[in-house]
Parts: structure tokens; C-alpha cells; sequence
């Protein structure tokens, strides 16, 4: 659901001439800590529907461009929507993507909404991906429902760096799996599948980084200052790419659109691509029966369950969904691997020995909810 990711600026690809220009310089970066959550909009929300929409927008999404807005009809009934303006169509021209997070989006209001004792009734509103209404929901007090513990929801984050190489433990991938065995598909890397993917997503990465439409919409979405990453507030970040130290000052102070778009940065990122994948326990692939907009809602949803299982036993995800969004591995991929439906999220997964914490950035509530 992420793609490129520009890391490992060399530190010494700047040099300042007075250190009086450090002091004043852009030096830190930018966190989900450093942006105050009000939770307060123009329209009038309860408490609880606060709350709700907090925690729904950690949900994970593609670049980070939060591809939903809430339609609030009344009190607890809402419409869920597409919000064309943050669609990714250089890697995602039918909104696949976008579908299945929303579908995360639906997931995470549906736990959000049990950790205060509601249950949520989802009604599809959509037939199609471009479709601005998506589902509505309603929301209603039920002593049934199972309370969510919400601190696996904002410790969610994806992890890029780190990962340990060894096997996942069978008792790890049964709980992570969670039942769910006719869609998410473990491929160790002890099997050949293992090594095609690998290879397959550094070339991925390399048609896709020299694919200029692709590159110029990646730029679009970089929070290069801390300035630009606070008036958005979704993007992708230093902090969120795992750059630190001089890398990131250095993207920070002197890096903008242009750089994306030259020789050295596109090798950069498959170089970066490269040193990833050959650190992992292998591959998690989350297939679906079809392709239609409730499926990929429900794939989302999957994913996201996924996703919050992983932090308890110490394991990172990573998607790398290149190889579905360029051709000709996308057409080739189910045959290669022997998968008979439809593959919808690639996911590197691994140990990590320390988990570290959330940094992705998100819109206040008041940037996504609508009269």
C-alpha cells in the first residue's frame, strides 16, 4: 500500500558554510506527537463521535494520502466517502488501493466504535471504486459489544528498517493469521516463491522509480519541511521514511519536487529497495475471492486486523506492493507464485528487536469531516 521510499540521503551531499545556518535550519523531524489532535470541527460531533474519528484516522493508507472525508448526516450516521482529491492514480489508476483503505478506514471505526460500547451497522452505498459514497454507517449502543483495546490502534505503524531474518514461529503465524488461512499466505524465506518476490520487487521498484508519472505523484505527496509536513499533516514524512540524523536535515533544508525526479534519487531508492528485502522472515500475501468494491473493502478490513495483531508478538510489516501496480510482473505474479486468487496486499514481514513508535502524520478531524 506504501511505495517508493527515498532513504539513505548521503550525509555529505551538503556542506554548510557557517554553522550560524545549522542553528536556524529545519533540525528535527517532524512527528504525529508534534501535531496537536483537537478533535474539534465546524460541525457539531458528540464526544464519542470525537473520539471514533480520532482513532479511525490512524488508519493506513497509500503515500499516506487518507483517501476518505465522513459525510455527517445526525448524530452517530454517517456516510463514508472517496475523496477523489487524494486518489493515486500513477500507481493506482482503478482505485484498488484506494477501495482497501477505506476498507482499513471502516475497520478501525468498527474497533474504535467497541471500545465505547457501540456496534456499527454498514450499509454499501457503492458499486463502483470511483463511487463518492461509499458506505453508511449508524452506529447504536449495544452491551454485546466487544470492547477494542484502542492502544493497539495508535501503536499501529508500519516499519521499514531492522528486520530480523528469523523464521516466524508457528505459534507467532497462527495467532497473526488468526483463522484467516484462505486469504493471508505465509511464503518463508527458506522457498523459492520467497527469492522471485524479492527479485521481483527490487525490478518493481526500479520501473516504477523511472516511470515519471509515477515519481512526479510520489513527489506531490513528500513533506520535505516540517512546515509543509504541519500544514498537511499526511504525506510521507523524514520521519515516516525512517531518515534521521544528516539524511534527514539534509531533505529537509535543501531538498524539494526537483530532486525527486533526478538519476541519482531514482537509483537511490531502488539501492534502498534492495538493502530492504534481504533482511525478513519472508513474505505475508493477503489474497481476496474478487474485485469488486465490497471485497476490497472487506481485504482492507482484513489487512488492518493484520496489521493490529502484529505489534503483540514483536513482528513488523511492510507493504511493497510494487509488483501488483507495475506491469509485466503484475500479470505474471499469481502463475509465478502459485496463487489461485486474486493477490491484493505483499507484505515483508519480520522481527523486530525494538518496536519503534508511531510517526506518521494525520489530518485534525476537522479536515475530513463534512455537513
Amino acid at each position: 500500500m506504501n511505495r517508493q521510499q527515498f532513504l539513505g540521503i548521503a550525509g555529505g551531499t551538503v556542506v554548510v558554510a557557517a554553522g550560524t545556518y545549522y542553528g536556524l535550519s529545519d533540525r528535527s523531524n517532524y512527528t504525529r506527537a508534534d501535531s496537536a489532535q483537537s478533535g474539534y470541527t465546524n460541525v457539531k460531533l458528540t464526544a464519542d463521535e470525537r473520539k471514533i474519528l480520532l482513532l479511525a484516522s490512524l488508519a493506513p493508507s497509500g503515500h499516506n494520502t487518507q483517501p476518505w472525508f465522513i459525510k455527517h448526516l445526525e448524530p452517530y450516521h454517517w456516510i463514508v466517502g472517496n475523496d477523489k482529491t487524494r486518489w493515486l492514480p500513477g500507481v493506482d489508476p482503478t482505485q484498488r488501493e484506494t477501495m482497501l483503505s477505506i476498507g482499513a478506514f471502516l475497520q478501525t471505526i468498527e474497533y474504535a466504535a467497541s471500545s465505547l460500547g457501540y456496534a456499527c451497522q454498514f450499509d454499501m452505498l457503492a458499486t463502483r471504486n470511483q463511487d463518492e459514497n461509499v458506505v453508511s454507517v449508524k452506529f447504536s449502543k449495544s452491551g454485546s459489544a466487544p470492547a477494542y483495546d484502542t492502544q493497539k490502534i495508535t501503536n499501529r505503524r508500519t516499519v521499514r528498517a531492522n528486520y530480523l531474518s528469523n523464521p516466524l514461529k508457528k505459534t507467532d503465524l497462527t495467532y497473526i493469521v488468526n483463522g484467516e488461512t484462505d486469504f493471508i499466505h505465509s511464503l518463508p524465506n527458506t522457498v523459492p516463491e520467497h527469492e522471485w518476490l524479492k527479485e521481483q520487487t527490487i525490478e518493481a521498484n526500479r520501473i516504477q522509480s523511472y516511470r515519471d508519472v509515477a515519481q512526479r505523484e510520489l513527489a506531490d505527496w513528500i513533506r520535505f519541511s516540517s512546515d509543509d509536513a504541519a500544514t498537511h499533516r499526511d504525506g510521507l514524512t523524514t520521519a515516516s521514511m525512517e531518515l534521521d540524523g544528516i539524511s534527514a536535515w539534509a531533505l529537509r533544508n535543501f531538498y524539494g519536487k526537483a530532486a525527486v525526479m533526478k538519476p541519482a534519487f531514482r537509483e537511490q531508492t531502488v539501492d534502498t529497495v534492495r538493502k530492504e528485502v534481504v533482511n525478513s522472515a519472508g513474505w505475508l500475501l493477503i489474497t481476496s475471492k474478487g474485485n469488486d468494491v465490497t471485497t476490497l473493502l472487506d481485504t482492507g478490513k482484513r489487512m488492518q486486523r493484520l496489521f493490529l495483531r502484529v505489534r503483540d508478538r514483536g513482528i513488523a510489516l511492510h507493504p511493497m506492493t510494487q509488483i501488483l501496480e507495475e506491469a509485466p510482473m503484475n500479470q505474471t505474479i499469481r502463475e509465478s507464485i502459485g496463487m489461485a486468487d486474486p493477490i491484493q496486499f505483499i507484505l515483508r514481514v519480520g522481527y523486530v528487536k525494538t518496536y519503534p513508535e508511531p510517526v506518521s502524520l494525520r489530518r485534525s478531524v476537522d479536515g475530513f469531516v463534512r455537513a
